[in-house]
Formats: structure tokens, sequence, C-alpha cells
């Protein structure tokens, strides 16, 4: 069991760390109505509209849930010139965040999901976006936007938040790897495949299942404990990382750290049992609170039993919605700790 006074002091700890976050952010939009027959046109439900919402997504949830926690998020992405990029940049100053790293665009659509939801069931998501890299000249200015910000000090940590929408290149991972060596700030990345295999010698990464099986060209699905340890090692291996935090659904989360000396500290946190509303914007909350955590040098099991509990706590929401610091404080002290 931890002790109280560790949870508290941990959690005391993330106040005021900064960490940039870099990726592809996106309007998380809602629609909310009630369905009472179908449509004489076609076999579809009619969702009479009574609601509309707009949320921050992707990279900019990661963000949410870095502030939630007490950390000073800066998103570094770009968004389109449009009307979406304008309520982007608004629902930024309702939520306090800083845009002083996003960059706007004429030649890029902002990305949004818009979800249909009929009596509290999601019925349809549209998306609106491009999945293209960025030109040569966005990506310039949003590289030399991160080094303006690491070389004005005070960064705690980097989180590469990547959804395949374009911001994360081959040439930007090698340029923002190579800045952080240069300033000695741990990086932690959210993979999705087409860039897997880029993220050599990262503090830590966190892919699912899916990934870790794509990533490693792995036939078959990854069951057995035995498989998913073997499968992380490879990964190591592979991409000489310390951390694999290996979100496992369901099943909770898979973590290893392999030291200095070459061994490896690892284990499974099985998932608490919860009501699950909404499974979207877990990984944002995982990622987040996994980059805190090493911003503070936290024990790697203590880690992903924190991230495995946030992760969790979110899904009990419908839609994406970040953690709450008191509420996640309040179930590690319940679910951790001696009375």
């Amino acid at each position: 069991m931890t002790e109280k006074s560790t949870i508290s002091s941990l959690f005391h700890s993330f106040v005021g760390k900064k960490l940039l976050i870099i990726g592809d952010v996106m309007i998380d939009a809602y629609l909310w109505g009630n369905v009472d027959r179908v449509s004489p046109e076609a076999p579809v439900p009619i969702v009479r509209l009574n609601k509309r919402e707009s949320r921050l997504g992707g990279a900019a949830n990661v963000a949410m849930n870095i502030q939630n926690m007490g950390g000073i998020p800066v998103l570094c992405s770009v968004i389109g010139n449009d009307s979406k990029g304008q309520l982007f940049q608004e629902l930024l100053d309702e939520k306090g965040l800083t845009g002083e790293g996003i960059i706007t665009s004429d030649q890029r659509l902002t990305t949004v999901k818009f979800r249909v939801f009929g009596n509290n069931v999601q019925m349809l998501r549209v998306d609106e976006e491009v999945a293209y890299y960025l030109r040569e000249e966005e990506s310039a200015a949003l590289m030399k936007k991160v080094k303006h910000l690491l070389d004005s000090n005070g960064v705690d940590a980097i989180v590469f938040e990547d959804y395949d929408k374009g911001v994360i290149s081959p040439v930007m991972i090698e340029h923002i790897l190579a800045l952080a060596k240069e300033h000695d700030v741990p990086v932690v990345v959210d993979p999705k495949k087409k860039n897997f295999s880029l993220y050599q010698g990262v503090t830590l990464i966190k892919p699912n299942l899916k990934e870790l099986r794509e990533g490693l060209n792995l036939n078959g699905e990854l069951i057995e404990p035995a498989q998913i340890h073997k499968a992380v090692l490879a990964l190591q291996d592979k991409l000489q990382v310390g951390i694999v935090l290996a979100t496992l659904s369901e099943k909770g989360i898979y973590y290893c750290r392999r030291n200095s000396n070459g061994h490896s500290e690892s284990g499974s946190i099985p998932a608490y049992i919860r009501d699950v509303a909404d499974v979207s914007g877990a990984g944002d909350t995982v990622i987040a609170l996994a980059a805190l955590c090493v911003a503070v040098n936290t024990p790697v099991e203590l880690m992903a039993r924190i991230c495995n509990l946030g992760g969790g706590l979110v899904c009990e929401m419908v839609g994406v919605v970040p953690v709450n610091k008191d509420k996640l404080l309040s179930e590690a002290m319940l679910k951790f700790c001696q009375n």
C-alpha cells in the first residue's frame, strides 16, 4: 500500500509544471437530441436537436487534463484560418489556455469531429479534416515556436500527441527530439502507426494494443500477459525507450521500465470495474498524467496506477472530458492507501 502523504505530495508536485504538447488539435462537437421516429426518406432515425456543444479535443484535451491537474500546458499546433479555427481560439480563451504555440494557416482546415447523440446514444460521427503533412513553411514556423519556448527555459516535459492529422512529421520528430536532448527535457509520446518507429530514445511511449502490434509488425492478437511482456521488451529494444505504458482497454495497463543497468521493472495493473459511458478521451488523460509523472520522476508502478485510475474515471462521462483532480485524488487515496 502507498502512504497517503506520498499521493498528496505527488499531486502537489504537479502544480506549476510546464509541459509543451505538440500535435493535432481539434474541436469535438456534439449534437444532442431525442429520437422518436424513423425518417420516411431512408431507414434512419430522425434526431430532434435540442443542444449543441463544442469542446477542445485531440492534443487540446491533453492540455486540458494537464491544466486540471495544476500543470501549465502550452499547445504547439497548426489550425485553419477559418471559422472553426476562430472557435478553437475562443475555446482556448474560455478555458484559460495560452495560444502562443498555435499557428493559423490558410491552407488547412481546423479538424472537427461531429458526434450526433439521440436519446444519449451516439448514432453518427462526421469528421471534417485534412490529414496530409504540414507544408514546409508551416512546419518551419511551428518548429521555430517550439525552439523559442524551449530556449525560454522552464519546460519540464514535452508531449507528442499524434492523431495522424499531419502536424507531426518525420522532420518534426527529428528536430524536436534533438532540441529536447539539447535542453535535457524528457519526451513522452502517444503514437500512431505512421511515425511509430521514429521515436528513438524517448523517455516514455504509450501505445494501445493495436498500436503495439502494428508498430512491431506482429501477427495475431496480444492476449496473454507473456505475449504482451515480450512485445513490450521488443519495443524497448527497437526504440531504446526507457518506459512503456501499454493501455489494455478493459484489462487495464501494462508498464515496463528499463533501468540503466539493463534490468526491467514491469507489471500489470487491472482496470477497476466502472459504469463505462464513453471511452473517447481516455488515452488523452493517460498520456497527460504520464507526462506529469515523468516531469516529477514518479516511480513507474505508481505512475501506472495513477494513469490507469484516471483513464478509467473519464470513461464514466459521455464525450471527451478531462479528468477531475479532486475526484482522482480522492479515489487514489481510497484505492491505494491504508486507512
